[in-house]
C-alpha cells in the first residue's frame, strides 16, 4: 500500500438494485474490476456515490463492503460527510477504526460556516483521527469556498495532507502549489482541466467519470506522470466530449451510473431526488462513448 496518495482515484458509484436496495454483491466486484482497471484509490460515499441518500447504517457497509474487496490492494478512502462536526467526526473515526487510510471532507453543507467556523470544524476532526484528510473543495456544492490562503493554513495541521479542487479555476493549482509546497499533494477534481492541472503540478485525480472510463483515466494518469505529453493530449482528445458532457448537463451522478450500464456495468439509477438518465441523455451518452471504448476494452 503506498504511504502517499497519488494517480486516479474513482468516487465510486452505489449500485442500486431495482428495488432501490444497495446492491452489496455488485459493490464488490465493481470496486474489483476498476481495481484490475488500473485505479490507484476508490473513494466511496463521495457525492457520486450518494452518500446524503444513504442511511448511517449502509455508510458502514458500504465503507466495509469496499475494503473486503480491495483494501489490501489500494487505498480506500471515502467520504465522511455530514452537516454537523459531531456526525462528521463520528463517521470519519469509524472510517479509520475499520481499515479506511484517509478520510474526504468538503465543508459542511446547508449551514454555510464562516472561515474561523470551517477552521475549527476541520480542526476538530483533525484532533480526533489519526489518518490523512483530503478536503474536498466544491463551492457549487456546498456554497462554501475554501480559498488558497486558507487551505494553506489548514496545511498546518497535522493530518490535512490532500486537497480534491473542484473549483475548476486553473490559477489555484499554481497558488495551491505556491502557498503550501509539499505539505499538500493536490488532486484535479474538475475532469475538463485533468490534463492542465498535471501539467501544473497535481499529483492525482478524483472523479466520478472514472466508473465507466477507468483505463482512460489511469492511461492519462502515466502518459502525464512520465512526460508523454503528447500522446497524453492526444489520449485526453478522444475522452474530453465525454468529460465535458458530464461537467456540463447538471446531471452528473445520473449520467455516470447510465455511462456504466453503457459500458457494460449496470450500477442501476439513483436514489431520490435524483431521477435516471432519459432516453435522449442515453443515446447522447452512447454516441460520446464510442472513441473509448477500444481503449477500455483493451
Amino acid at each position: 500500500m503506498p504511504s502517499q496518495f497519488r494517480g486516479v482515484y474513482s468516487a465510486l458509484v452505489t449500485p442500486m438494485s431495482k428495488s432501490g436496495d444497495i446492491d452489496y454483491r455488485k459493490l464488490a466486484a465493481f470496486s474489483e474490476y476498476l481495481v484490475d482497471a488500473g485505479v490507484h484509490g476508490i473513494t466511496p460515499l463521495g457525492s457520486t456515490g450518494e452518500f446524503y441518500a444513504l442511511s448511517p447504517e449502509e455508510r458502514t457497509k458500504v465503507i466495509q463492503t469496499v475494503l473486503d474487496a480491495v483494501g489490501d490492494k489500494v487505498p480506500v478512502v471515502p467520504g465522511t460527510n455530514a452537516s454537523s462536526t459531531r456526525e462528521v467526526i463520528a463517521f470519519s473515526k469509524q472510517a479509520e477504526k475499520v481499515g479506511c487510510v484517509g478520510v474526504m471532507l468538503a465543508a459542511p453543507y446547508y449551514s454555510l460556516p464562516t472561515e474561523d467556523e470551517l477552521f475549527a470544524h476541520f480542526k476538530a476532526v483533525n484532533d480526533a483521527i489519526g489518518v490523512p484528510i483530503m478536503l474536498y473543495n466544491y463551492p457549487g456544492r456546498t456554497g462554501v469556498d475554501m480559498k488558497p490562503e486558507f487551505v494553506a493554513k489548514l496545511a498546518k495541521l497535522k493530518n490535512i495532507r490532500y486537497i480534491k479542487e473542484s473549483t475548476g479555476e486553473m490559477p489555484r493549482i499554481a497558488m495551491l502549489k505556491r502557498l503550501c509546497g509539499d505539505a499538500m499533494g493536490i488532486f484535479c477534481g474538475c475532469d475538463t482541466i485533468a490534463l492542465q492541472a498535471f501539467m501544473m503540478g497535481a499529483t492525482g485525480w478524483t472523479g466520478g467519470v472514472v466508473n465507466p472510463l477507468p483505463r482512460c483515466h489511469a492511461q492519462l494518469f502515466e502518459l502525464s506522470m512520465s512526460g508523454q505529453w503528447k500522446a497524453a493530449h492526444a489520449l485526453y482528445e478522444k475522452f474530453l466530449p465525454v468529460l465535458e458532457l458530464m461537467e456540463g448537463g447538471g446531471r452528473y451522478t445520473c449520467w455516470v451510473k447510465a455511462a456504466c450500464k453503457l459500458m457494460g456495468h449496470d450500477v442501476g439509477d439513483p436514489r431520490g431526488p435524483l431521477g435516471p438518465a432519459t432516453p435522449a441523455e442515453i443515446a447522447t451518452l452512447k454516441k460520446a462513448l464510442k472513441a473509448c471504448a477500444s481503449i477500455e476494452k483493451s
